[in-house]
This record gives C-alpha cells, sequence and structure tokens, in this order.
C-alpha cells in the first residue's frame, strides 16, 4: 500500500484546513469569548496535526502539535487570547503554509524546523496560570481491566482461521522459537485517512517481524473496504510487550489486542490497552517521512484542480450520453436513401445544439467562485494593519461571482498589491483621519460582479484620494515626462504614470511600497490575462481601481476578419461597434489619423501597418472595427469582415510568447490557423 497516493488529498485538505483557522482565528482575535470558534480551531488544528503524521511530515506534526498545546492551554481558561498570542498563532499558520507548499512542490516537508517559533509557543505555554497538562496512560493487566458497553471481552475473544499455507507457516515458526501474535486493532472514531493510519502500522511492523495474513485483506484495506477494526496475524522474534508499544506509537489507535497463537489456540493475553487520546506520535512517523519522501520525489504535484458540483458532472454526463445518441444516427443513416439528406440535417441541427449545451457545462465546470482568492485577504488586511498602525476595515462582496479557473490562478498576486496600495498610501493614518472629521477606522472595499462576458473586481479605499500634482512633479523630476508634455496630460492620463516602471511616489522605501514595484505589475498580469484596469479618484474622498477581466480565457466568442491574404480574430468583449469609414472622413490631428463617430472623436489604426503587412491604395469607403478598453476607445481600418464566430483560445507557445500584439491562435474549421489580435496592447 503506497500512501504517496493520499498526497493530492492532504494537500488540499490541508490548504483547506490552513484556510480555515485563518479565518477562525480572525473571528477569535474579534470575539476573544467566543468558545465555538475557538473550538472550531482546535478541532481543525488537530485534524490537520493527524494528517501531517498520517503522511509522516514529521516537523508539521511537531509544529502543530505545540500550537494545539496552545489552543488547549486557551481553551482551560490559563491564557487569554490578546493580539499578541494572535501575532505567533498566525505565525505559525505561515509556517504550515510553507510546508504545504514546498510538499507541493517536491513532495518533501524540507529541511526548516521553525525552531523559533515552536520555542515562543512553549514559553507561552510556560507562563500560562496552571501547570501544564499531562497525560497518562494506564496499561492494565487483564485480571484488572475493566471492558466498556459494547467491547468484547478478552476471554471471549477468538483467533481468526488462518489459511492452510499460513497456518503451516505458523506453525513452522512457533517449532522454531519464534513468537506469532494475533493483533486486533482498532482505529479512533476521528481517524483521518483510514487506510494510510493502516499503512503506517504496517510499516512498524514489518521492521519487527513479517505479517502473514490479514483480516479483511490487504486490497480491501488499502481501498478503505473496513470499518475502523482489522486484524494480521504476525510473525516476530519480539515480545508482545514490544508489539503493542510499536502499535501505541502510532496515533488515532483506540485500542489494540495482542494475543499469541500456539498449536492449540489461545495461550494468555498480553494486554488490552482502552482508548488513549492525543497520544503524541513520534517513531512511526520518522520511517514512514523517509518512505514517502524517496517514493514521492520522483514527480513534484501541480495542483491543477477543480472542485465540482455533482449537478454540474451530471449535466455533462447527460449531454455527452446525447453525444454517442447522435453518433449512433449518423453511423445508422444509408447512403443512396432519399431520406439521408433529412435525416442528416435533423442530426446535424440536433448535434449543433448538443455541443452549444456541452460548451456551457464544460465553461460551468471550469468556473470557480472569486470566494477562493478573496478568503486570504481578511488575514493580510489584519497584518498590514498592525505593520502600518492604522485601523482598517475590509468590506467584501460578490465573493460568489465566478471566474474561470485559469484566471483564478493569476488574479492574487494583482489584488495583493491593489489591496496593500490602497492601505498604504490611500487610507490616511489614524490620527490624520481624527483631523478631518473621518471614521478612525479606514475602509477598504473590495466588490466582484459579472458585468456580460467580463467580471469586474473594484478595490475602493475612502482615503485621501490621488494627488494628480504630485505624480506630475514626480514624473518631471523622473524626466519621465517633460513639462511641456505634463501640460497637455489630462488627469487620466498623468494617473496612468503610476502604472509605469520603477514608478512611487512614496516618500520612503518600507517593506510595503516605496520600491517601483506595484502597480506595474498589477497592469502587465491583468493585461497579460486579457483584462485591463481603470482608476477613479476623488482628492479628498477616496479612490477606486476597477478590473475587468474576461470569464474564461480557453473559449470566447470573436469577430473574423480579413487582413490582406490572412485571417484574424478580435474578441468580441472589446469591440464596441462597426462603422462605414469615408476616406473624406478621417482627419489628421497631432500627427494621428482620427474619424468622428457621434459626436466622438476616435483615433484609428491601420491594422496593415501595424502587422507590418504592405499599405492599400485608402478606398472611398473603408470598414472600422471600433473597440474599447475603459473609457478609451479606437477603430481598427480591416480589409473585411468574415463573422462572429466561437473560436478555441491556443497558446502560441514559449517562442513566440514575446509577441506583443497577439493574444494567441485558433484553428479553424477548415484547418486554417488564424491569430487572436491583443486589443489591449493594440491600443
Amino acid at each position: 500500500m503506497d500512501v504517496s497516493q493520499y498526497l493530492q488529498i492532504f494537500i488540499e485538505e490541508s490548504k483547506d484546513n490552513l484556510q480555515t483557522l485563518n479565518e477562525n482565528l480572525l473571528n477569535l482575535e474579534n470575539n476573544p469569548t467566543d468558545t465555538e470558534t475557538l473550538n472550531a480551531i482546535f478541532r481543525v488544528a488537530h485534524t490537520l496535526k493527524g494528517m501531517a503524521g498520517t503522511m509522516g511530515f514529521v516537523k508539521m506534526q511537531k509544529l502543530t502539535h505545540t500550537v494545539e498545546n496552545v489552543l488547549s492551554e486557551i481553551r482551560a481558561g490559563n491564557l487569554s487570547v490578546d493580539s499578541n498570542i494572535v501575532d505567533i498563532l498566525f505565525q505559525s499558520l505561515d509556517a504550515l503554509e510553507n510546508y504545504v507548499e514546498e510538499i507541493t512542490n517536491t513532495s518533501s516537508e524540507g529541511n526548516e524546523e521553525y525552531t523559533q517559533i515552536i520555542t515562543v509557543l512553549g514559553k507561552i505555554i510556560e507562563n500560562s496560570s496552571a501547570p501544564a497538562q499531562k497525560v497518562v496512560v494506564k496499561a492494565e493487566t487483564p485480571a484488572t481491566t475493566e471492558i466498556k458497553d459494547g467491547e468484547a471481552s478478552v476471554e471471549n475473544a477468538a483467533l481468526i482461521t488462518l489459511p492452510e499455507s499460513q497456518e503451516l507457516v505458523k506453525n513452522n515458526a512457533i517449532s522454531m522459537g519464534m513468537n506469532v501474535y494475533q493483533i486486533n486493532i482498532t482505529l479512533s472514531a476521528n481517524c483521518v485517512l483510514k487506510s494510510a493510519r493502516a499503512f503506517v502500522i504496517f510499516t512498524e511492523l514489518e521492521r519487527l517481524g513479517e505479517i502473514i495474513h490479514c483480516v479483511p485483506s490487504t486490497q480491501d484495506i488499502e481501498d478503505e473496504k473496513f470499518d475502523k477494526e482489522f486484524t494480521v496475524a504476525f510473525v516476530t522474534k519480539e515480545s508482545g510487550e514490544k508489539i503493542r508499544e510499536t502499535i501505541l506509537s502510532v496515533s488515532e489507535v483506540e485500542k489494540s489486542v495482542v494475543m499469541p497463537f500456539t498449536s492449540s489456540g489461545v495461550v494468555t493475553v498480553e494486554k488490552l490497552v482502552d482508548k488513549v487520546e492525543d497520544k503524541e506520535e513520534q517513531k512511526a512517523t520518522q520511517t514512514n517521512s523517509e518512505h514517502t519522501a524517496t517514493q514521492n520525489a520522483k514527480q513534484a504535484l501541480s495542483n491543477k484542480t477543480v472542485r465540482v458540483n455533482i449537478d454540474r458532472l451530471d449535466t455533462l454526463m447527460n449531454l455527452v450520453s446525447e453525444l454517442i445518441i447522435v453518433k449512433t444516427q449518423l453511423e445508422g443513416l444509408e447512403v443512396g436513401s432519399g431520406e439521408v439528406e433529412s435525416n442528416y440535417n435533423d442530426s446535424v441541427e440536433y448535434l449543433e445544439r448538443i455541443t452549444t449545451n456541452l460548451h456551457d457545462a464544460v465553461m460551468k465546470v471550469r468556473m470557480v467562485p472569486v470566494e477562493t482568492v478573496f478568503n486570504r485577504f481578511p488575514r493580510m488586511i489584519r497584518d498590514v494593519s498592525r505593520k502600518l498602525d492604522k485601523e482598517i476595515d475590509l468590506v467584501m462582496s460578490g465573493e460568489e461571482t465566478e471566474l474561470d479557473r485559469t484566471v483564478i490562478d493569476e488574479i492574487g498576486d494583482p489584488l495583493i498589491h491593489l489591496l496593500r496600495n490602497a492601505a498604504d498610501h490611500g487610507l490616511e493614518t489614524t490620527e490624520e483621519r481624527i483631523q478631518l472629521g473621518k471614521p478612525r477606522k479606514g475602509t477598504i472595499k473590495l466588490q466582484a460582479y459579472q458585468d456580460g462576458n467580463s467580471v469586474m473586481i473594484v478595490v475602493e479605499d475612502d482615503g485621501k484620494g490621488i494627488n494628480v500634482n504630485k505624480i506630475k512633479n514626480k514624473a518631471i523630476d523622473k524626466g519621465t515626462i517633460t513639462k511641456e508634455e505634463a501640460a497637455t496630460m489630462t488627469e487620466k492620463e498623468i494617473i496612468e504614470l503610476l502604472f509605469r516602471p520603477s514608478f512611487s511616489t512614496a516618500e520612503k522605501i518600507s517593506d510595503l511600497s516605496g520600491r517601483g514595484v506595484g502597480l506595474d505589475v498589477v497592469k502587465s498580469k491583468i493585461t497579460a490575462l486579457g483584462g485591463h484596469v481603470e482608476v477613479e479618484t476623488e482628492w479628498g474622498k477616496g479612490s477606486k481601481f476597477i478590473v475587468r477581466l474576461p470569464l474564461t480565457l480557453a473559449i470566447i466568442q470573436a469577430l473574423m476578419i480579413n487582413i490582406a491574404d490572412d485571417k484574424y480574430a478580435i474578441p468580441l468583449s472589446n469591440i464596441q461597434n462597426i462603422e462605414d469609414v469615408y476616406k473624406e472622413d478621417i482627419k489628421l490631428v497631432q500627427n494621428q489619423e482620427v474619424i468622428v463617430v457621434r459626436d466622438e472623436i476616435i483615433p484609428i489604426i491601420r491594422l496593415r501597418s501595424v502587422l507590418g503587412l504592405p499599405e492599400e491604395e485608402d478606398k472611398d469607403m473603408m470598414m472600422g472595427v471600433i473597440v474599447k478598453k475603459g473609457e478609451k476607445q479606437v477603430g481598427f481600418i480591416v480589409d473585411s469582415l468574415i463573422g462572429q464566430q466561437e473560436i478555441v483560445i491556443k497558446s502560441l507557445g514559449k517562442y513566440l510568447s514575446g509577441i506583443d500584439i497577439i493574444a494567441g491562435a485558433t484553428i479553424l474549421g477548415n484547418g486554417e490557423v488564424a491569430l487572436i489580435l491583443d486589443v489591449n496592447s493594440l491600443i
């Protein structure tokens, strides 16, 4: 039985548990007397410790065990919850997250032991008002052992019947002076990963002897086709006491009955051990850790997984069933039959409906609520507020809004930058807010909602807003722009300077800001995702950063166009409208060709020129595709339109990844390849 098969489950469950711990610990800090939250934290920490022990991650298990001890002192009333204790507990959770990240990348927990954190946790326990709790485990003789309700008495315990070949092995071992034991093992009711726990027991036993039989079978145990109990026949030179101690060194064992075989049956009972709770795991996990690291170092695991609602999977299954029906119908058409054409057309129409529904269903399967990203931010804002000595209230809404998993995986870092920017640059200090007559606690709003084929994520603060003049002067001092250029720039254009690389308005460098790294990363990342970011601000009132993202990066609706002899695609979400552009209507303003559409001046871009294709002489009437990026509109001059089409986006690969104006490619129905234009980089 290979415990590595459970590694991916362990990683996913650990991440969920750590997120739960972060959320509940925040709640506990705000409500220190909430016993339900405290108990929930303790239960999750206990589960995480058990999982780490089961998988053989000793360092992670040790740290979690120390955290659990602190929580026990809090539950017992020996410690009170304050910000300092919460700080060290959060540091412990960060360390545990680092362990999980290392396990995800290398299948090993690494060499870091976080001894400093464990030492601080230990001192917290030592300084508690009550003495440290001690766990006493009593080993009683059969004559004085109390049998609890529902347990079979030892005297009535029966030996299993061995198969003929194993019976021969048993008799030969006994005749050679070896011990043969039947070991009845019962796992605790809250055992996590039963088969993995059984594997740990098997590994430890095989260090001391040989398992010759198992009930249920090893395959059933591996498949978790057992309740909480299993029995092994075991050949060893060791005593029953040593076997008992070995089994008890594995956590989550409720009881173990060790009985020696003889030629005629049971002679005596070695030990009956009643329930043992929270026994520290040490011996078994070291060997298991080495085994796991060896087995899993061959391949690092990826966490590209999506948890899917069962109803969505049912929908997919039904649609696949309908596809099979259509396939059967098409195969059943007889060539030469007069009804072939009619039946064929019906089947094609049916197939078109199914594929459309199948596309929608697959897209829903790929969709993940932004809650999975948002959940990490309350903890982050809490840490930032303490570091900046500001009182900050984070208000989140729209967490149920769904995005494609590929977008979800990438959007976290840009949002972290925006939230930190709002906390550091946007919000005033507590003293400043009181002087201005504002609430002493600053507010940052994080909102998500769907807008057509896009998802909007808004980061808004009620701080001081953006000082446009300060940005302008800083840009002039740095040589980013000249005084003459600054005089003609609009407020929005000046604010756009914030997204330039290495541009910062911070007066001093800190670990949160001032290094010129932040908003340029936000823009490049969001642009790479096919989205864009806008800024709205009012001095003295606050700022709002609006991120627009595509729902999915896999399949999109696009307008197919012709340029020279090639076909290109423009994402439909970027297109505002299509206009006839007359030659005489094109004007030149500051060396930029523009047209006037419904009293709006719109710059035009000739795609032939941008793509390096030979220019044609202007026709009296040309085709213009008006695209929009935020508030900015641009007209693309194209040769002709093909029409709207649903396309599957394919990556250009690493050799062509540096082409800014091309977002990807798609394969058309006739096998041709069409390039997808990156509107964000063209405007």
